[in-house]
């Protein structure tokens, strides 16, 4: 335990196996806080808690984390993405809950990237008493440079994603997958995809520790996902000592830094594979990102910094009156049957070309 007694509890539901990004981050950020001595399994025990987004399916933790915060003063930190309605192309309802419970509840924000940090306020987000900005990092027991291959004969490039959602960049690796120079080039997809390919090498989901060994037989990772606030593939594979290419729109830019090019259409990706290709290792040492340990330690003095002016009687955790959290509940189950028929409308909805559909899930 720290000498100041302080310690967390992560307000997530935990899935186990291959799953979304911020699930994966989450896992691994609960294990360095269990590390260090400064996690509680029981958030009732937890000084603060830190709750994540939005919980999609899982709304009834808005209710616990209220229920605490009423009873016992919890200070709520909010590990804020988005905007959803961004990502999705779709879910604004969403976005009003998220802003309704930060402004209510929240005392402290922590936003995954400077664009996510703009973006949200641009969108009407009101501003935190206390917030920064921290990225994300993959647990580095896993996601490391140990066994990656020697960078030689063809150029293996590679692209991943979880959600099949069309603006995942799908449509560029439907490009690439016509265009690429195949003679140059290998391709490997991990994950689900809502389009098949002729060239590229498709693989199913799969756990972290069996993705990290893929990504470390490929050079060159490719993200073309749109208005993605903190792409945790692209950090994973930056871990692993891939270059990258990524185009340049939500936080991948912050991300990806000088250690890979960004473009802006599909006809300028090819250019930009060529161009990392070109000076590989220049580019592979460029890559610059924080541990896990230095990201876990940046919350926990983000937490202590709250629990300090608390304790200093400089600040004291956000109340509200019972009309306020009924008012707020009943907004919960709204948007939460919104989100519930949208995800069934989605599952049977096809994918399309930009332009032609903005909302495929």
């Amino acid at each position: 335990m720290i000498e100041d007694g302080i310690t967390l509890h992560i307000m997530h539901e935990f899935v186990d196996g291959p799953w979304g990004g911020g699930n994966q981050f989450l896992k691994a950020l609960r294990e360095h806080l269990r590390k260090i001595c400064v996690y509680s399994e029981a958030p009732e025990d937890a000084r603060v808690i830190l709750f994540n987004s939005y919980p999609f399916g899982n709304e009834r933790l808005f209710e616990l984390t209220i229920d605490l915060k009423v009873k016992q003063d919890t200070i709520v930190v909010h590990r804020l993405d988005g905007p959803v309605s961004r990502i999705r192309g779709r879910d604004g309802a969403i976005d009003k809950t998220i802003f309704e419970f930060n402004r209510l509840f929240v005392d402290g924000t922590v936003f995954q990237s400077g664009w996510s940090r703009l973006k949200n306020y641009e969108d009407g987000m009101s501003r935190s008493p206390f917030e920064t900005t921290i990225i994300n990092a993959p647990d580095t027991r896993i996601f490391n440079r140990d066994g990656s291959r020697e960078f030689k004969g063809k150029v293996r490039l590679i692209a991943s994603s979880w959600s099949s959602n069309a603006r995942k960049g799908f449509e560029l690796y439907r490009y690439l997958d016509e265009r690429l120079d195949f003679n140059r080039y290998e391709m490997t997809f991990v994950g689900n995809s809502p389009v098949a390919f002729r060239n590229i090498k498709r693989l199913k989901p799969v756990p972290s520790h069996e993705l990290a060994g893929i990504l470390k037989e490929h050079d060159i990772y490719i993200t073309a996902s749109e208005s993605d606030p903190c792409s945790n593939s692209l950090i994973e594979a930056l871990h692993c000592g891939l270059p990258a290419v990524a185009r340049n729109d939500g936080g991948h830019p912050e991300i990806t830094g000088q250690a890979g090019e960004l473009f802006s259409s599909d006809g300028e990706a090819i250019a930009a594979i060529d161009k990392v290709a070109g000076d590989y290792a220049r580019y592979q040492s460029l890559i610059d990102l924080p541990s896990l340990e230095m990201v876990g330690n940046a919350y926990l003095a983000f937490a202590r910094n709250i629990a300090a002016a608390c304790s200093r009687g400089e600040y004291h955790p956000k109340t509200l009156s019972p009309d306020e959290s009924r008012a707020f509940q009943n907004m919960i189950r709204r948007t939460s049957r919104l989100s519930a028929l949208r995800q069934q409308l989605g599952r049977a909805w096809p994918f399309r070309t930009r332009g032609k559909e903005k909302s495929a899930s």
